[in-house]
């Protein structure tokens, strides 16, 4: 089944964000009801087939996939500061540092410092600030991706079974009924 100018919008709209709600009003749908329709359209089998399909032309493009990441991570938690500092603690130059470094870093800062005011004002050195990326949230994603964290806990009853519930009821009143269906053939 073809799809329609609209759902056709809905797909690269979707492939923005993977938000089907933001697609669905981007591409001219009601906002009123545009997380019910964002929903609806994911499951219709064409809609899906066209996100599926253009998620994997986007990655043969630019050859960027789950195995990309995955050893994108892997060059920034194997970052050592041995790779851009001597043992006294002064920078390389930039042309020294290996590459992920020239990459992955989040911000690089200088200062220059002075002693003295007005004319007798003269620097004394060059203060020099290096933010490598969060190799904690690095470690956790890699983690994440392994199995190794989870959000959600399942609980199960005996042997795998349902969890049998018992309902309180603290109104006497409203005991007494329930008492009285539970009773009456």
């Amino acid at each position: 089944m073809a799809l329609t100018d609209k759902q056709r919008r809905f797909v690269d709209e979707y492939l923005v964000d993977l938000n089907a709600t933001q697609a669905a009003i981007r591409a001219g749908y009601s906002k009123r009801r545009a997380s019910e329709i964002g929903s609806q359209l994911l499951r219709k089998p064409a809609v899906a087939e066209a996100i599926s399909a253009a998620q994997v032309e986007r990655s043969q493009r630019t050859q960027i996939d789950a195995d990309y990441v995955l050893r994108r991570m892997v060059e920034i938690d194997q970052m050592d500061v041995l790779d851009i500092m001597t043992d006294d603690m002064e920078l390389k130059p930039v042309s020294q540092w290996p590459r992920v470094w020239r990459q992955y870093l989040s911000g690089f800062d200088l200062a220059e410092m002075f002693e003295g005011r007005g004319e007798e004002r003269s620097a004394v050195g060059i203060l020099k600030k290096i933010k490598w990326p969060d190799k904690v949230k690095n470690l956790e994603l890699l983690g994440r991706h392994f199995g190794m964290f989870t959000d959600n806990l399942a609980v199960t009853g005996k042997n795998g079974g349902p969890i049998q519930t018992v309902t309180t009821v603290t109104d006497p009143q409203e005991a007494a009924k329930i008492y009285q269906q539970l009773m009456t053939p």
